[in-house]
């Protein structure tokens, strides 16, 4: 299987795990499967289990009629209060934290199966309901499927008790956080575990040969870039015997007929940019798969929202800012691959990706400016800039990190009026024994990795 089929394949399965359908669809299928191979199997019985156990299977055409049918019943009455809890939960988790956080309550693997198992089990009753016949029409009641739908309704109420914990649980504040946290993690794993293919080397990096002209791809879609296939840009480079030149990186909104590639070699023909676009998988939103930026945008989001005059919580935008130095502390010891891949000495990629530099100035910049006189905000981003600067010995991501140290301290200068509460910042800054007077004061632009 190609790699572009499995971008698209990924793309798909990223949309149905958004969805709220997908998995009840899945249990209402399994459902009525059940209940047809459980009413085969009554029909193959003749009897038999009504005569040996009639306490469980010895239940007439009429009350078994009217039991599936206040099981039916209820299961559609609980779907509609669960369906109504899910919205004001959503709806309260977006106007107190960030409408950004609504895609992960879509996926929630257990609200969709808490819908799953209700629909699940009003379609087995129906399906089952539909076989009874009293003692006028033939008298078949299928014994064994009438009581697999009383159990179920047993495991469905255990459901509904589950649910309520878990959309209790799930609108706090710290779960909120946490689960955007964990998912980014996992994109920084998948995104940075090592260099992926081949990367040029540093003599190419900073002797890049003049290529001539570029020529513009232009986008076929409007959208956010949720995925890109470097390899198979990659590819098509090597096999045109081009220069491929990213234009936008990953989470960048682009409009159709704006720039999306360059192209260094030979003109763009219609092929050429048919190949390239296909590299590139365009959506309505952004993900975190291919997007680490994405998951710390909402936690930053979380953490201006806390901070903002209306809400005005403290504790959550420490708990937001803890997650985000957890995260960049996973991804200040990653190595972040070149720019630049080759192919036996030719440069033929030249990618658009995420900094260290770049998610760092994202997770703290906008928390920093609106952290005015917030000691315990400003005493904690300090703390986490010696945390970080003990995780890394790169000298540019050092150089970023000491920038970030005498922003926060800036900002408590100009905005802390009180001494006792700049002397506070002032010690959580002198904590470590890390010798900023040290780190290299000015750096290369380019490649600030």
């Amino acid at each position: 299987m190609s790699l572009r089929v499995k971008a698209r394949l990924r793309g798909i399965w990223e949309i149905l795990r958004s969805s709220l359908w997908f998995i009840p669809a899945l249990t209402v299928v399994a459902a009525v499967l059940l209940a047809v191979g459980l009413i085969e199997m009554g029909t193959l019985d003749r009897g038999n289990m009504a005569e040996r156990w009639p306490r469980l299977f010895g239940a007439s055409a009429e009350g078994s009629r009217g039991l599936l049918a206040a099981i039916a019943s209820s299961m559609i009455t609980v779907v509609g209060v669960t369906f109504s809890i899910t919205v004001v939960a959503l709806a309260l988790a977006s106007s107190q934290y960030t409408s950004r956080i609504l895609r992960n309550f879509m996926r929630d693997r257990a609200n969709q199966s808490v819908l799953g198992v209700f629909v699940g089990v009003f379609a087995y009753c129906i399906v089952v309901l539909r076989t009874i016949r009293g003692p006028d029409a033939g008298n078949y009641v299928p014994a064994l499927a009438v009581l697999v739908a009383m159990l179920l309704a047993f495991v469905a109420i255990g459901f509904l008790i589950f649910f309520i914990h878990h959309i209790a649980s799930s609108i706090q504040a710290t779960s909120i956080i946490r689960a955007a946290m964990l998912e980014t993690n996992g994109a920084i794993d998948r995104l940075f575990p090592q260099e992926v293919g081949t990367a040029a080397a540093k003599s190419e990096r900073e002797e890049m040969p003049s290529v001539g002209t570029w020529a513009t791809i232009a986008a076929r879609r409007t959208g956010y870039l949720q995925g890109i296939d470097g390899d198979d840009l990659f590819r098509v480079a090597c096999d045109r015997g081009v220069v491929v030149r990213m234009e936008r990186s990953i989470g960048e909104f682009v409009i159709e007929g704006s720039p999306l590639a360059a192209v260094a070699g030979r003109d763009a023909d219609e092929g050429l940019v048919l190949e390239i676009n296909a590299a590139y998988t365009v959506g309505t939103d952004r993900t975190v798969h291919q997007d680490s930026g994405y998951g710390i945008r909402q936690i930053v989001d979380i953490a201006l929202k806390a901070l903002s005059p209306g809400i005005n919580d403290t504790t959550t935008a420490v708990n937001a800012i803890d997650a985000l130095a957890a995260i960049l502390a996973r991804l200040a010891g990653r190595e972040i691959e070149s720019p630049y891949r080759s192919d036996k000495g030719a440069v033929r990629l030249i990618t658009r990706g995420p900094t260290f530099v770049g998610l760092l100035a994202e997770a703290l910049d906008q928390i920093r400016q609106n952290a005015d006189r917030n000691v315990a905000i400003l005493v904690r981003l300090v703390e986490v800039i010696e945390i970080l600067s003990h995780r890394t010995d790169d000298p540019r991501r050092l150089q970023a990190l000491r920038r970030q140290r005498e922003l926060i301290l800036a900002t408590a200068e100009r905005s802390v009026p009180a001494a006792h509460d700049r002397a506070r910042i002032e010690l959580a800054a002198s904590t470590a024994p890390i010798d900023w007077a040290a780190v290299v004061p000015t750096l290369m632009p380019q490649d600030p990795r």
